[in-house]
């Protein structure tokens, strides 16, 4: 199944989370750990929709790492793969150079 969003909804594959030891060599547990607020954007949506009927592009492509907010989103699950479908509105950040 393949996700086409509308408008300035954009597709986000959410990071996934590094195993999180305190300085004491203890493990923070998933359920304790604060999810990753980075992603790679795995499709977008035309473009923004003015008042005047024309169609605004995004300013985010397939591809770009961005950093968004930590509540952004609506999480959704595709054959067994989790994303978040957000607005570019709720993206913070195009990173540049990642490095994982």
């Amino acid at each position: 199944m393949k996700l086409r969003p509308l408008y300035d909804k954009v597709v986000v594959e959410r990071f996934e989370e590094r195993e999180e030891r305190t300085p004491s060599g203890i493990i923070i547990p998933d359920t304790a750990r604060e999810k990753p607020q980075l992603g790679k954007v795995i499709a977008v949506g035309p473009g923004k929709l003015l008042n005047n009927g024309e169609i605004k592009p995004l300013s985010v492509k397939e591809g770009d790492v961005v950093l968004f907010n930590k509540y952004a989103g609506n999480e959704v699950e595709i054959d067994g793969k989790k994303y978040l479908v957000m607005s570019e509105d709720e993206i913070l950040a195009v990173v540049e150079d990642y490095q994982a």
